[in-house]
C-alpha cells in the first residue's frame, strides 16, 4: 500500500513537471514573441530612413534654409567581435577609454540588440576614411546618411532656429512618438512648426545571412515604409532686408523688427549679436553652442521678442490717442515748458526750452516734449469721469492691453516675453494702497516700470498705421500642400481691432509722427519721396553695479511707418547704450524702410550702411578715475561680468590735451584679457 502511494507521488512529480514544459513550450512557442524578435534581428536588417525636413522660403521664393545630407556612424553592440578598435579610434581620433565609454553608453541608450548613433555628422575626412575601410568594423559599425540643415545666407539664425537630437526628456514630453538617433526643431520656426517641417520616417528591411552580410529585401519590401518628405513654408520674410538688418546690428546689443501692416506679416526680425547658423549643424555642433551659450554678450538670447526694454518718448503717440479719446485735451491744447515739468514732487526735464515747442499736439509730439505728455498722462488717469485716480489708471492699462502693449502678441516663435504694464496690486503692494498719478507719472513719457519688447512697438505702429487694428505678427503666409487638419495659421488671420478711437485721432497723430521726422526730433531720417512718420526714444537704462543702482548710457530707439498715407512697412528699432533716438535707432530705420520701399539704396546710402556696421557700441561705459581701475577690474572679473568698457578719467592732463584711456574686456575672456587705448 505504502509503495502504491509513492508511486502514485512520482507519477504526480512527473505529470506536473512535464505539463509545465508542454505549457512553456506552447507559450513560447505560440504566445510569446520574444525569440521571434530575437531570430528576426539575427536574420533581418532594420534601416531608418530618414525624411528631408521642410524648406523655409522668403517672401520672393528664395530657400533661405536647405537640405544637405549628413553621415552618422551607428553601432550595433550584439555584433562587436573580433573588432579592430585601434583603427577605427585612429579614424575617430578618440582613445580607448572614450571607445568604451561610448559602447557603454549606446547600450544604456538603445540596448544591445539595436542600433545607436556612436558618432553623428561626421566630418569629412573621418567620412572618406571610414568608407574606404567600413568593411573593417562590420557588422558592429555601420554608416547611415541623415538630413541636415544648411543656412545660404548665414543669417536669420533667431527665425530660423536650429535642430538637435531628441534626449530622454523629449522622448518622455512626446509620449516616446520620437525614437532615440530622431532630430526635431529646438528653436525658432523649426521648433514652432515641427509638424509640418519633420515628415515621417521610413523603413527598410533588408535579409542577412549567417556572416551578416545583407542578400536581399526581407518578404520582397511587403513591410518596407517609404519616407514621406516635410512640408515647405512659405514666409513673409524679405532675406535681402533681414541680411541688411543683421549688418547694421553688427558689435551692437539691440533688435530691428519690420512688419507689413496690413498682413502682420514680419519682413526682418534681428536680434544683435547674432550668430552663423551653419554653427550649430554637423559634427562641431555642441562645441559651437556650448561656446555661444558662455558668451556673455548672449547672442543665442533674441532680443526682438524676449529683451524688455523701457520704451521712452516711442510711447508718446498711444498717449496722445488715449488723451483725445477721453476728451481730457483736444488738437489744440497747449502747454508751456520752460524746460522741465513741475506738476509733481520731481521735476521732470524736458530736452527743449523755447516757447511754443509744446503749443499744441502735433508740435508737442515733433519735440517730444516730456513736460506736455506727463501733464495729459495725468490728466487721463485723474480724468473727473472715472470718479477716482484707480479706476483712471485701469481704464488707461485697459488701452495699453488693446494696443498689445503688456500682453503676449502670439507671434509664431516660442517663448516670446509679454512685457510690462503694471497692474494696480502692483501699486497698492508697493504704495501700501497710497498712491496717486504722480506716483507712476513716468509711465506717461515712457519710463517708470513699463516695458516693451521690440516686437510690441513695431505691432504698435502697425496698429497706428492702420487707425486702430492689427493682425498678429507672423512670418508663415502658406504651407505648402496644404491639409484641411492644418489650424496653425488660422489665428493669424483674425483682425484684432483695439479699442475704438475715432480716424480722425489717428489722422492727428500720424500728422505729428510726419511732423517728427520733417521738423522735429528725427530729421536725421528723412528720406526723399517717402512720406515717414516716426518717434524717437531715449530711454533711460539703470544697472546694478556692486549694489547699487547707477544710470547708464540710455537705449536709441526709433519707431515708425511708411508711407504715411498708404502705410506698407512699419518698424521698430532699438539699440542698447547708444544715446538718443535719433543717432543710432533712427538712421538704421530709415535705412530699413528706403531698402523695402524702393528695393536698393543709392551709393552715398550703402556709405551709410558701412559707416553704422562699422560702429561698435556693445557695452555701457564705466567712468572711473585710474587710482581705482585695479579694484574695479579685479571685482567684475571675481563676478565674471566681462562685458564692459571702462573710462578713465585723468584729471590732472590739461583740458585741451586730454585724452581717454578705453580699458576693454574681451567677451569670452578666460584670463584677465584687456587692452588699452589712447582715444
Amino acid at each position: 500500500m505504502f509503495n502504491q502511494s509513492r508511486q502514485n507521488v512520482i507519477r504526480l512529480i512527473i505529470f506536473v513537471a512535464f505539463s509545465v514544459l508542454i505549457i512553456r513550450l506552447i507559450f513560447l512557442q505560440l504566445v510569446s514573441s520574444n525569440y521571434d524578435n530575437l531570430a528576426l534581428d539575427n536574420a533581418v536588417n532594420k534601416k531608418i530612413i530618414f525624411p528631408d525636413r521642410g524648406i523655409i522660403f522668403d517672401r520672393n521664393g528664395k530657400s533661405i534654409l536647405e537640405n544637405t545630407l549628413a553621415y552618422d556612424l551607428m553601432i550595433l553592440p550584439t555584433q562587436l567581435k573580433g573588432l579592430d578598435t585601434a583603427g577605427i579610434c585612429r579614424i575617430l581620433k578618440i582613445n580607448l577609454v572614450q571607445f568604451k565609454e561610448r559602447v557603454i553608453s549606446s547600450i544604456i541608450k538603445n540596448g544591445r540588440y539595436r542600433p545607436s548613433v556612436f558618432e553623428a555628422s561626421l566630418s569629412v575626412e573621418s567620412f572618406v576614411q571610414l568608407q574606404e575601410n567600413i568593411f573593417r568594423f562590420e557588422p558592429g559599425f555601420f554608416l547611415q546618411e541623415r538630413p541636415i540643415r544648411s543656412y545660404p545666407y548665414k543669417a536669420a539664425a533667431h527665425v530660423l532656429g536650429y535642430v538637435g537630437e531628441v534626449d530622454s526628456n523629449i522622448l518622455k514630453r512626446t509620449n516616446y512618438f520620437y525614437q532615440l538617433g530622431d532630430y526635431m526643431g529646438l528653436s525658432g520656426l523649426e521648433r514652432y512648426y515641427e509638424p509640418v517641417l519633420m515628415g515621417q520616417r521610413g523603413v527598410r528591411y533588408q535579409i542577412k545571412d549567417n556572416k551578416n552580410r545583407i542578400v536581399g529585401a526581407y518578404e520582397k519590401g511587403k513591410f518596407d515604409s517609404t519616407a514621406i518628405a516635410g512640408r515647405n513654408l512659405r514666409t513673409y520674410l524679405d532675406i535681402d532686408l533681414q541680411v541688411m538688418a543683421e549688418r547694421l546690428l553688427k558689435n551692437k546689443l539691440g533688435a530691428i523688427v519690420a512688419i507689413e501692416p496690413q498682413t502682420g506679416g514680419i519682413l526682418a526680425l534681428a536680434s544683435g549679436p547674432t550668430y552663423d547658423p551653419n554653427q550649430l549643424t554637423g559634427n562641431l555642433r555642441k562645441a559651437n553652442f556650448s561656446w555661444l551659450l558662455r558668451d556673455t554678450s548672449r547672442p543665442l538670447f533674441n532680443r526682438a521678442i524676449k529683451g524688455q526694454y523701457p520704451p521712452g518718448s516711442t510711447i508718446k503717440p498711444v498717449g496722445a490717442l488715449i488723451a483725445l479719446d477721453e476728451g481730457v485735451i483736444g488738437p489744440d491744447f497747449g502747454l508751456g515748458c520752460s524746460g522741465a515739468y513741475y506738476g509733481c514732487r520731481r521735476a521732470i526735464a524736458c530736452e527743449h526750452k523755447n516757447p511754443g515747442h509744446a503749443s499744441n499736439l502735433r508740435q508737442a509730439l515733433a519735440n517730444s516734449c516730456n513736460s506736455y505728455f506727463s501733464h495729459i498722462y495725468r490728466l487721463a488717469i485723474d480724468n473727473p469721469a472715472e470718479r477716482n485716480t484707480v479706476n483712471g489708471y485701469l481704464r488707461w492699462k485697459r488701452y495699453m492691453n488693446s494696443f498689445g502693449m503688456g500682453v503676449k502678441l502670439g507671434v509664431d516663435l516660442p517663448s516670446e516675453d509679454r512685457g510690462f504694464i503694471p497692474d494696480t496690486s502692483f501699486y497698492n503692494k508697493l504704495y501700501n494702497r497710497s498712491w496717486s498719478s504722480c506716483t507712476n507719472v513716468f509711465l506717461g513719457i515712457g519710463q517708470g516700470e513699463m516695458q516693451a519688447t521690440p516686437l510690441q512697438m513695431a505691432n504698435l505702429m502697425c496698429v497706428i498705421a492702420n487707425k486702430g487694428y492689427y493682425y498678429t505678427p507672423h512670418f508663415v503666409r502658406s504651407i505648402d500642400n496644404a491639409l484641411v487638419s492644418d489650424t496653425l495659421l488660422n489665428v493669424y488671420k483674425v483682425r484684432h481691432d483695439v479699442t475704438k478711437i475715432p480716424d480722425s485721432m489717428y489722422n492727428l497723430v500720424q500728422l505729428g509722427m510726419q511732423d517728427v521726422v520733417d521738423r522735429g526730433t528725427a530729421v536725421g531720417a528723412r528720406i526723399a519721396g517717402i512720406a515717414l512718420a516716426g518717434k524717437t526714444g531715449t530711454a533711460e537704462n539703470y544697472g546694478i553695479i556692486y549694489g547699487k543702482r547707477e544710470k547708464l548710457a540710455n537705449h536709441s530707439w526709433f519707431v515708425c511707418f511708411a508711407p504715411r498715407e498708404n502705410p506698407k512697412i512699419a518698424v521698430a528699432v532699438v539699440v542698447e547704450n547708444a544715446g538718443f533716438g535719433s543717432t543710432w535707432a533712427g538712421p538704421i530705420a530709415s535705412l530699413i524702410v528706403e531698402r523695402y520701399l524702393k528695393d536698393s539704396l543709392s551709393q552715398e546710402r550703402w556709405k551709410e550702411v558701412e559707416r553704422i556696421e562699422g560702429k561698435e557700441i556693445l557695452l555701457p561705459i564705466i567712468k572711473t578715475k585710474r587710482n581705482t581701475l585695479d579694484s574695479l577690474r579685479n571685482e567684475r572679473l571675481k563676478k565674471n561680468q566681462l562685458n564692459f568698457r571702462v573710462e578713465i578719467l585723468m584729471p590732472s592732463v590739461p583740458i585741451n590735451k586730454k585724452k581717454k584711456i578705453i580699458l576693454a574686456f574681451h567677451l569670452n575672456a578666460i584670463k584677465p584679457n584687456y587692452e588699452e587705448k589712447f582715444i
